[in-house]
Formats: structure tokens, C-alpha cells, sequence
């Protein structure tokens, strides 16, 4: 089923012609400074290194997909530290949307069973996996990045299974995040159920862990948009994740009324 791309452990995963120009074409990645694109690389590397990478069906893995899939899940944790990722191993990549029979839980705790078609998922058992189409870099930031939004839900299970409360660090307050995210949950899925105009992706309005993950997404893609729509989360995801992108992005996603 699985097709191994084999890697020499001795051999800099890095030292490849495409890069770094691969990953200065990712908007993701505008505006590092030079040490946080060295916390990148060590990550990547790290990264690279300790997880094992698939293709499923076939699918082949070159240099430059590893590299792009890499550099995504390691942004979140340049200022974190390698065990962030710890407790999971595999990466299976998928040449497109794939099947998922797995279980899940909707906003009122239920659990419902079937096939779906999905881009991406953090299995609870260990690997994640993830669409390729669906994790390539666009041309331009959106707000969705499923590699992001997997990984993210991968750091909410450090301390259990994902409900949108991960192990905070040293000097937050945990009364702080819950009334933030709480809060805006709370207003995301009212204002989901009745129809109003979102600008974040409803899936959000899910359960507390998409909002979570969804809301990561938007914090290392549109920053700003988040912000506008909600600054105490926002304030929250700067002090978990320790990186500001609102300062290194440009401001998109915004409109008139946030000015």
C-alpha cells in the first residue's frame, strides 16, 4: 500500500538544490527573520528526521514534497521545542481526498459512525494523515492549511484527546484561554447557525477542537482577519504558539469596517 521514499539518516534532509528557494516561494514563510528561519530548518530537520514519511497507493514522495509538507508542520513550533511533536511517528500522504471510517464527535458530544471523504486527519492511534492536493502551498494564503490544522489537533492530544484545550505553557492562565475560546465558540457557532456571513471556515463551528485547529490555521495565514474577528483568541494562540505572524505578514483578508 505504502511506498517509502528511503533516506540516508547521515544525509542533511536540506541539502537539496531546491532549497531554500522552495521555501522562500511559500507565502507561509514571508517575513521570518534569519533566526527564525534557522529554528525552521532545525525543525524541519528534526522533523525529517524522527517521522516516517508515506505515500499511500503508490504515491511517490520527492524531495520537494517532503520539504513542503515539512516546513508547514514545523512553523508552528520554531519557538517551541522538538517534543512538541512527540508521542506519533507516521505521516501518510495520500495522492488525493481519501475515505475515513473513523468515528467522530459532533458539537453537541455525539458520536456518529460512516465513510467520509476528507483532506486531512489526526488519527488518535499515532500517524496523521493528509491529501496532497490539499497540502501543497497556494499561490496565496487563505486561511486553510490542512498540514497546520492536523498538527495543531496532534498538540491538543499531549494531554488527552483533542478538545480544543491543549497543555499550556508556563505562565498562561488557563481561565484566560478557556474564556476566550469559550466565548468565541460559542458566538463562531451561533453565528454559523443562523446563517450569518462568516469569514472563517464554518467547520470551525464543528466542536471545540476544529475551532481550535481551524483557528490555528488562520493565526499563521491570515493573522490579521483573525485578529479582527477575534483578538482575545488571537492574543491566546500568540502566547501558545510564541510567534506573532501578524507582524511578518502582509494584511489580507480584511475589509473597510475592520479599519
Amino acid at each position: 500500500m505504502f511506498n517509502f521514499l528511503s533516506r540516508k539518516p547521515e544525509h542533511d534532509p536540506l541539502a537539496n538544490p531546491a532549497w531554500p528557494e522552495l521555501g522562500r516561494q511559500m507565502p507561509l514563510l514571508q517575513g521570518l527573520s534569519t533566526e527564525e528561519w534557522q529554528r525552521l530548518e532545525d525543525r524541519m530537520r528534526h522533523f525529517l528526521s524522527h517521522k516516517a514519511i508515506s505515500g499511500a497507493h503508490g504515491f511517490a514522495l520527492s524531495q520537494n514534497r517532503l520539504l513542503t509538507i515539512a516546513a508547514q508542520a514545523s512553523l508552528p513550533i520554531i519557538n517551541l521545542d522538538d517534543t512538541a511533536y512527540q508521542g506519533w511517528h507516521d505521516v501518510v500522504i495520500y495522492p488525493g481526498a481519501f475515505v475515513s471510517r473513523e468515528a467522530w464527535r459532533d458539537e453537541q458530544g455525539l458520536m456518529h459512525e460512516g465513510a467520509q471523504n476528507v483532506s486531512g486527519m489526526a488519527r488518535s492511534d499515532g500517524p496523521i494523515l493528509l491529501s496532497w492536493p490539499d497540502s501543497r502551498q497556494g499561490p496565496a494564503l487563505d486561511g486553510r492549511n490542512v498540514v497546520i490544522h492536523e498538527c495543531a489537533h496532534k498538540l491538543d492530544m499531549l494531554n488527552g484527546r483533542a478538545d480544543g484545550f491543549p497543555p499550556l505553557h508556563a505562565g498562561m492562565v488557563q481561565a484566560d484561554w478557556s474564556r476566550a475560546f469559550e466565548r468565541g465558540y460559542q458566538d463562531f457557532r451561533r453565528r454559523v447557525d443562523y446563517g450569518e456571513p462568516v469569514r472563517i471556515d464554518p467547520y470551525g463551528a464543528t466542536n471545540p477542537a476544529e475551532f481550535f485547529a481551524v483557528l490555528s490555521e488562520y493565526f499563521f495565514e491570515l493573522p490579521h482577519l483573525l485578529h479582527a474577528e477575534y483578538p482575545a483568541i488571537y492574543e491566546q494562540l500568540r502566547q501558545f504558539y510564541r510567534q506573532d505572524p501578524g507582524m511578518r505578514l502582509p494584511v489580507l483578508g480584511l475589509d473597510e469596517n475592520d479599519w
